[in-house]
């Protein structure tokens, strides 16, 4: 999911790949968004763009010309628009031609250029969003990167919020407080400081100062060796620095890569992957926070941490068993579930089907019997065997008067 420093290196792309470049025509939305549309049409105009936490503003500029009133009349914007991105989970813009338009582009800007090129918002799972006309959300907090300062005071003096009774892992993407932070953020920053995931927020935050006065020092690095029963001395490096530091610091790190992790062209994460200490890495450990956010971690969890204590393998294991997809696959396993009840129905049938067989065979039986006796005269069921040694011995008698 795209964090703070994502959002940002994105920012900067737009401004890179359309420095120069003047747009024309209107805002045109993909047929399957159902985001609202961006009233905006004009003959031509440029794109800039920011970010503050985990939102990039593209501003909508029309270029200035001498037939403005004209150009109103006409239904032409004369005016600047803003534009607020919200990433959601796969978010991101890219710069192509017409003829390599992403499959997933949602909301594009056509240049007024021969071939034409499109500056498009990407995005795969569809959970981001923009408002048009729109402003920064008053909700969210000062950026962890660029307002260093007033995202220090804001979060010092509102510990008393109820919201600093969970633990820290979990407000640390509370972005109220922490606007830029996310899961692998969170990650990382812990680790750094070696603090358990699942300890209260206040008793971390407590004590630290609404300015910080070791802003220019760099944080001190110890090496802990940390020996193991199969006699290896693994060195852990762990920083020393408050938490609201390393929140500002971290951050900026990855800002600082270059942006190779962002190009969505190129894909080329492994600097990015070189970089992460605790996120995804082989020996670390994960649990489920109590929103279901994958937390990982080193060491004891903290006395916080919830109960169950699943690990996320587990829970997508339990998961696949659950009837909650309905695809023909899980209909089918659906349906198997449901197979001994048919299976009874099945054997009562074929009991049923024998008991009617048998009767049959007792109806025809008696017929088989009943055929060598009179067709006029009624026969006991005693009478069958002597029966013809009786009419015999009646002949024999007339005969003989």
């Amino acid at each position: 999911m795209p964090e703070g420093p994502e959002l940002h290196l994105g920012s900067l792309y737009v401004n890179k790949m359309c420095a120069g470049v003047v747009f024309t025509g209107p805002v045109r939305k993909s047929e399957v968004s159902k985001s609202p549309d961006v009233p905006f049409t004009c003959e031509a105009y440029r794109i800039t763009a920011s970010s503050r936490g985990k939102e990039v503003k593209l501003r909508l500029t029309p270029m200035k010309s001498d037939d403005s009133k004209q150009r109103s009349k006409a239904g032409q914007a004369d005016q600047a628009m803003d534009v607020v991105f919200r990433f959601g989970m796969s978010g991101y813009f890219r710069f192509t031609s017409e003829d390599e338009l992403p499959k997933h582009s949602h909301l594009r800007f056509y240049s007024k250029e021969t071939p034409c090129r499109v500056l498009s918002f990407v995005d795969t799972r569809r959970f981001g969003s923009w408002q048009a006309n729109g402003t920064w959300q008053p909700d969210r907090g000062p950026c962890i990167m660029f307002e260093y300062e007033s995202f220090r005071k804001n979060v010092v003096t509102h510990l008393s919020d109820r919201a600093f009774d969970r633990p820290i892992c979990e407000v640390l993407l509370n972005q109220k407080y922490f606007n830029g932070i996310g899961n692998y953020l969170r990650a990382e920053i812990l680790f750094r400081l070696n603090i358990p995931p699942f300890v209260p927020a206040r008793s971390v935050l407590e004590g630290l100062e609404s300015e910080d006065l070791c802003e220019n020092e760099k944080p001190l690095k110890t090496e802990i060796k940390d020996e193991k029963a199969s006699d290896r001395v693994k060195t852990v490096k762990e920083e020393t620095g408050d938490l609201l530091r390393l929140c500002h610091t971290v951050p900026l790190e990855v800002v600082n890569q270059g942006g190779k992790g962002y190009d969505p062209k190129k894909e080329d994460y492994s600097e990015f992957k070189a970089w992460l200490q605790c996120y995804y890495v082989d020996g670390m450990k994960s649990l489920r926070d109590h929103n279901g956010r994958t937390m990982w971690f080193n060491g004891d969890p903290g006395p916080m941490a919830p109960k169950d204590l699943k690990s996320p393998k587990a829970k997508k294991r339990a998961k696949k068993t659950e009837d909650h997809d309905y695809t023909d696959k899980k209909k089918g396993a659906k349906g198997g579930s449901k197979s001994t009840p048919k299976k009874k129905v099945v054997k009562q049938e074929t009991k049923t089907a024998k008991k009617e067989i048998e009767k049959s065979e007792e109806m025809v039986s008696p017929q088989k019997k009943k055929r060598p006796a009179a067709r006029g005269r009624k026969t006991s069921s005693a009478e069958p065997a002597a029966g013809p040694e009786k009419r015999s011995g009646r002949v024999t008698r007339q005969s003989s008067k």
